[in-house]
């Protein structure tokens, strides 16, 4: 029976593949990673900062943490998107890359997530519902092509590997 090892597999795969990114990811400098971060925020929320929406980040920092990457950062808008390492934020976020990356491809929920726990918002509560609420408006159709086809068909596999990982008949 093929589905056992299939299962096996794909949760091995699951687990693995974040470890195999943070330690390669945990020697790119910090300038490095603001340098993709920066332009990648700016160009997905450029109307938001024209419309003057991102104004109310002004001088407040909110930090992002990919837990199982070891990645941290921390956001502000002042005129133009600011990408800064770690510090005393005011609102932080924090998540796995399987449940951002559902997220940013409009497949799972942030509110469903932070009830389950797998979404931490901790920090000044209100501006943590801002940023989520500005977020979960923003179009993703922004992006180039490309980047929209990459998120969505990781998107796609991860949610592929998990079934796997947990057949219905398990």
């Amino acid at each position: 029976m093929p589905y056992p090892f299939a299962a096996r597999l794909a949760k091995d795969l699951l687990e693995t593949a974040p470890a195999l990114v943070r330690l390669p990811l945990s020697k790119v400098p910090f300038a490095a990673k603001a340098a993709l971060i920066k332009p990648l925020l700016s160009l997905l929320m450029a109307d938001e900062a024209k419309a003057g929406e991102l104004d109310f980040l002004s001088g407040k920092w909110v930090g992002i943490e990919v837990k199982d990457l070891g990645l941290c950062f921390e956001v502000s808008f002042d005129g133009a998107i600011k990408v800064q390492p770690p510090g005393a934020p005011q609102v932080q976020f924090s998540a796995n890359s399987r449940e951002l990356l559902l997220i940013a491809a409009g497949k799972e929920d942030p509110d469903t997530l932070f009830f389950q726990r797998r979404l931490s918002i901790e920090g000044d509560t209100e501006l943590g519902l801002m940023v989520k609420n500005m977020l979960l408006a923003i179009d993703l159709g922004r992006l180039p092509a490309p980047v929209q086809t990459s998120l969505s068909q990781l998107a796609n596999a991860l949610v592929v590997l998990e079934q796997k990982a947990e057949p219905a008949w398990a």
